[in-house]
């Protein structure tokens, strides 16, 4: 508001009236410091100066947003997926290192959907404001293990990505859009978890999303929306971290099989 009320005229100083402008009289000056009036020039050099810090702030948030808690070297590191879209608009890739091995990581993965295990995020949010009925598991459910290239991942139950490239217990990417209503999608879009093995038995979980504009005025419904995937993807992130790093580690189902490899339990991760 601040800067709103820069770009469109500083209020006049305290105890001093400032001037009422009816509709389609003469604009307001922009008033200095002291309460003189700015020339045209500097009330012009003011107002630019306003925007330009605007932009410069919205810049700044958009480039950390869009690569949360990835590293230089993840930005720029080709991940499965990346090969599916010829001219990427927009892609942010955000990551976080768990502490356990991939092997421990990929069930979570691999349950990933509306109707399955959700998606590890606020729930409540989506379920209130999308009425999508998301419920995330805390636990690994075998009938959920089963992945194919080529299967259904809801994000509603109306909305479905399709399984697009599978490595099971590294990579597992989506891809599709959403229609905006009974239009066709003004985009294409793929959707990378990656799960890289680290020094000392821990792992970065990488996700990426890559956009491919159809429409010129794609970039106006997904660049605002960015901001709030980077807040879900956050939670998401935590939320696989959380429940892979306390879920027994000999609790792993072989998703190829869709059964428990020997050892495996089925208990709760509070168990």
């Amino acid at each position: 508001m601040a800067f709103f009320s820069v770009i469109n005229g500083v209020p006049a100083p305290r105890g001093r009236p400032a001037r009422s402008v009816a509709c389609g009289s003469e604009r307001a000056p922009v008033v200095g410091p002291v309460g003189r009036s700015l020339g045209p020039v500097a009330a012009l050099a003011v107002r630019l100066a306003a925007v330009a810090a605007v932009l410069g702030t919205a810049t700044l948030v958009r480039h950390r947003y869009l690569r949360w808690g990835a590293a230089d070297a993840e930005q720029d590191q080709a991940l499965p997926g990346d090969e599916l879209l010829h001219t990427v608009d927009l892609t942010a890739t955000r990551a976080i290192t768990i502490n356990t091995a991939a092997d421990d990581i990929w069930p979570w993965l691999a349950q990933l959907g509306q109707g399955r295990g959700g998606f590890y995020s606020y729930d409540w949010l989506e379920n209130c404001v999308a009425h999508i009925d998301i419920h995330n598991a805390d636990r690994i459910v075998p009938e959920w293990q089963h992945v194919t290239v080529g299967a259904d991942v809801a994000l509603a139950p109306q909305v479905k990505l399709k399984v697009v490239v599978l490595e099971p217990g590294r990579a597992l990417v989506l891809r599709g859009s959403v229609p905006i209503g009974r239009a066709a999608p003004p985009y294409d879009f793929t959707w990378a978890f990656v799960l890289l093995p680290q020094p000392g038995g821990a792992t970065r979980l990488v996700v990426r999303e890559r956009y491919e504009y159809s429409r010129l005025w794609a970039a106006l419904i997904v660049q605002p929306v960015e901001l709030v995937s980077c807040l879900m993807t956050r939670k998401m992130l935590r939320g696989i971290k959380t429940r892979a790093e306390n879920w027994p580690p000999t609790a792993r189902f072989d998703s190829r099989l869709d059964t428990p490899t020997a050892g495996s339990t089925t208990q709760g991760c509070s168990g």
